[in-house]
Order: C-alpha cells, then structure tokens, then sequence
C-alpha cells in the first residue's frame, strides 16, 4: 500500500519504528484533513511516499503546499505520506472521497501498514456533525478525544491533566432504553470503525474530533489543531498559537478563486 518516492537514489522504505502517524478522517468539513495541511506546511514536511490504493476517488493537481513557482507544479495525488523525522512525526494526508463500500479494506490494509512499519501510536483528526449532538454533549467545549485501551494506559493520565473530555457513549435506543450505549460519530467518515478495528488489534490510537458544520470550517481546523498542539506540542504553545500556523498556498482556491497558471 505504502509506495516510497525515488529521489534518485534508490526507493528504500524510510524507517517509521517508533513514530506518530498523524492522518485525518475524511469527515465533515474537511476539518481533519485542513488541520493536516496546517501540520504539513508549517513544520515544513519533506514528502516520502504515497499510498496505493483503489479505495480513494482518484484526483492529481498541483503541490498544495507550494512555496515558488519552481515547486508549485510538483503534483500530488489523493493519499500522502510527509515526515518529520527530528519530531519521530510522519503524517498521511488525504485528499479525496473514499469509493462506497471500500471504508473497511482501506482500514484494513492502513493498519497493517502501521504494524508492518512499527509505528508507537496513531492520531486521527475528525470531526462530527453538531447538530446531531445529544443533551450532554451541548454542554461545554466541542471538542472530544478517544483513545484505545492500549494507548490508556500511555498517556489516559495526561489527557486528565489536560481537562480533556472524552467522546460520550450515547443510547443505542434513544427513549426506549437508556442502559445500552454506544459509540456515535456521526460525520466521522471511517473515524468508528478505525477506532474500533484498533481497539481490536491492539493498536495505540487516539482520536481528537470536534463538533461542527458544513461551511467555512477554517476556523474549526485552527481549534483542532491547537487542541493537538496542547498535547503533543508540535510548536511552542504560546498565548496566541494560530497566529504560529503556516496556511499553505493552496487554500488561496479553497471557496473558487481562480486557477494558477501553472496548471495550464
């Protein structure tokens, strides 16, 4: 699945024993998937492979974290992987729809992927819809994190420091039977049954959503970025750290503004 780039010495698999894989979920708003591209560009990611796979709608267009007209006609496809590694961070970006029904081979084969590699730990970004939130969940912060009981027992006592608070089970028969609850995300995209293939297989995962809309979900990727930043500090976390954020020079065509002429 995970296709080294040659860059003219050789295709060697880069070595990610130890590493964070930091990925989105293909969920509402995109809202993982921009708190990525804010990761990528401003940590100044070097791209070290793809991934080959028939479950995501195909697409290819220009370098989206272009910084010269030299790079900016570099291309990219839908699923990426960057690396970091003074930081131990390699992050796989995703860039289009999944195909119906392929959720679980891409699960599937990402997870071996993460053993094969011996990544420590695995961090989705998600998002669920806010309108479809319960009583208890209008309360407070949007933002929520789940982690699997391997990864509990890493780093459960952290995220307590932090004040964080976890994904609420809801009922699985809303007014009939409040005693079965279940896990619901819905807008999270592959986000549940990851979660939960992970819990599975003993893999380290957590996962850190935010409640939101369809709209201009810019600000909500700057929210979940910086709830990120609190725990695995990626930049100095200062008193105003979204002004510390890089925005990559392809969200300049995020809402239709015109084509670059390096395209043509």
């Amino acid at each position: 699945m995970f296709v080294p780039c040659d860059r003219g010495g050789g295709s060697a698999a880069p070595d990610f024993k130890g590493f964070t894989l930091l990925m989105p979920a293909v969920s509402v708003g995109n809202v993982g998937q921009l708190a990525i591209d804010l990761v990528i560009s401003t940590l100044d990611m070097t791209k070290v492979g793809y991934f080959y796979t028939d479950c995501l709608v195909p697409m290819v267009g220009n370098n989206p974290y272009a910084t010269a007209e030299e790079n900016s006609t570099e291309l990219s496809i839908n699923a990426e992987v960057y690396s970091l590694p003074s930081k131990k961070l390699v992050v796989l970006q995703i860039r289009s729809p999944f195909i119906k029904n392929k959720y679980r081979p891409f699960c599937e084969s990402l997870l071996s992927w993460v053993k094969s590699s011996k990544c420590a730990r695995v961090v989705l970004l998600s998002s669920s819809h806010a309108y479809q939130r319960d009583d208890e969940q209008l309360l407070g912060t949007p933002l929520r994190y789940l982690l699997t009981p391997d990864l509990e027992k890493a780093v459960g006592g952290r995220m307590k420091e932090l004040n964080w608070k976890e994904m609420e089970r809801v009922a699985a028969y809303p007014g009939i039977s409040d005693t079965d609850k279940i896990l619901h995300i819905p807008g999270g995209g592959i986000t549940k049954l990851l979660f939960t293939e992970s819990c599975s297989e003993g893999i380290q995962m957590a996962v850190l959503l935010k409640f939101c809309s369809e709209g201009d979900n810019i600000p909500d990727a700057f929210v979940l970025i910086n709830y990120l930043n609190e725990w695995l500090q990626l930049i100095k976390n200062e008193v105003n750290p979204s002004s510390q954020w890089k925005i990559p020079s392809s969200w300049r065509l995020l809402f239709g503004n015109g084509l670059p002429p390096a395209l043509f």
